[in-house]
């Protein structure tokens, strides 16, 4: 890996990483290699191993410190092994490290009681599981039991698991494999007015986008679906989302046709917007079900569904039950999670500095022509690279230099859309205004040195 010198000088920190004893770098490739399923990837070309977290940063087996700007892929809420989201974890895996739903755990219910408190009136009913993969199949599930109707509209571009079944409501090539039977699923337009084939203002544009919808339903289904399903903002699709009117009218749209509305919240949701706690606030909307996952656990495996209570009956209709789903401690880590959010103001963090990287990025972007597009809301910021703002020809190549550089530079990023040409940006949200400077600093510094212009 070139190095890049001299280093620009991060943030101080306090935290004294501890002397890593482990296997070496060297060795764990090699068990990679030979015991873990090849599709199993890394994100560099030199795959960087990490051993210790605090808070917004990250330290690999030398004690190099990193500022982890991607938390853990929009995982890592309120911070790497965050000291009371911590106790509270020890504390229940010394008491009671799993009962299932079966038996009264106290945890369970008050989850969904703190859930149900930060949702619009009505959603209130809360299913947990392990992932979001999971959560998006039940609530696919439920729409279909409560409707009647089988047919199901998601926006191409999106992400929702990668499971047959949400493997089908994903809409990119890259993350589906040939297996089919994913079931009656149907991709409408998306309404990012960067990449729309229509012409017109954002706002004209999320209106022709939702007409698509009317048009699917009309041509490709019986005139009836069971719902709708998108992400407030796209996130492994590259940050994309439509003007406010276009959710408004996606929802009416679809339950004009007998469908319900589903919200994948499982990156936007915990605050991370910034102005609201869930991304569905943004736009003016109220889902009829919600799905969470990442940031609820803070790296522990939870995730849930909220909904109405008719909606919720339908399932009792059969025995269902999910072993590990509501488990006393990752369910200890969501309660911890949303205390500290409130406490520390970490949804408010979100808003500040994000309007703070926000107007730092568009600074970017007017110096260097490489950047075509800055967008996203709070601490859930994309930035598309092309080689020509006339054609927006990705720049693919130059987006995985940019992501190397970054490292090198000591900042962690991700990268998204179909064409890997988005750097994501979507750090633990107790990121300080410095952490928020020196990523921006590298970003500049990044693009200067892989030759970008």
């Amino acid at each position: 890996m070139t190095t890049i010198a001299p280093r620009l000088e991060m943030p101080a920190c306090d935290h004294v990483p501890r002397p890593y004893d482990g296997p070496s770098r060297g060795e764990i490739l090699a068990m990679r290699k030979q015991y873990t399923n090849p599709a199993v990837f890394t994100l560099y070309r030199e795959p960087l191993l990490l051993v210790e977290g605090h808070m917004q940063y990250v330290f690999d087996e030398t004690g190099r410190r990193y500022l982890d700007m991607l938390a853990g892929i929009v995982t890592i809420s309120v911070g790497h092994c965050h000291p009371k989201v911590t106790q509270r974890v020890q504390e229940q895996v010394g008491t009671l490290q799993h009962a299932t739903t079966i038996y009264l755990h106290p945890n369970v219910p008050m989850l969904a009681r703190k859930l149900a408190s930060k949702m619009p009136p009505g959603l209130d009913v809360t299913y947990f599981t392990n992932s979001g993969t999971e959560a998006n199949e039940l609530a696919l599930m439920m729409a279909r039991l409560y409707t009647g109707n089988t047919d199901v509209i998601a926006v191409r571009n999106a992400y929702h698991g990668g499971s047959q079944a949400a493997m089908g409501l994903t809409s990119m090539h890259t993350w589906k494999m040939p297996l089919g039977g994913e079931g009656r699923v149907h991709h409408a337009l998306n309404p990012d007015p960067y990449r729309s084939p229509f012409s017109g203002s954002a706002e004209e544009i999320a209106t022709r986008s939702a007409e698509d919808i009317r048009d699917l339903i009309r041509y490709s289904t019986p005139g009836k679906v069971a719902a709708f399903i998108s992400e407030p903002i796209q996130g492994a699709g590259g940050v994309t989302h439509g003007a406010p009117n276009y959710l408004k009218e996606a929802y009416a749209i679809t339950r004009e046709h007998g469908g319900v509305c589903i919200a994948d919240e499982v990156q936007t949701g915990f605050g991370r917007t910034g102005n609201h706690y869930w991304g569905f606030q943004n736009f003016g909307v109220v889902p009829d079900i919600v799905t969470m996952a990442k940031g609820l656990g803070n790296g522990a495996p939870i995730a849930a569904v909220t909904t109405r209570m008719e909606i919720a009956q339908k399932l009792a209709q059969r025995v269902h039950f999910n072993t590990f789903g509501g488990n006393p401690v990752s369910a200890a880590a969501g309660l911890a999670v949303m205390d500290v959010i409130d406490e520390d103001g970490l949804q408010e963090n979100a808003r500040v500095l994000g309007a703070r990287m926000r107007a730092g990025l568009d600074r970017l972007k007017r110096s260097h022509p490489l950047i075509g597009d800055v967008r996203g809301m709070g601490l859930m910021l994309g930035i598309e690279l092309v080689t020509d703002r006339a054609t927006r020809a990705p720049a693919k190549g130059e987006t995985a230099d940019i992501l190397e550089a970054c490292r090198d530079l000591g900042v962690l990023v991700g990268k998204g859309g179909l064409d890997g040409n988005v750097l994501r940006i979507k750090p633990a949200m107790c990121i300080t205004a410095d952490d928020a400077d020196f990523a921006l600093d590298v970003l500049h510094r990044a693009i200067e040195v892989t030759g970008g212009r």
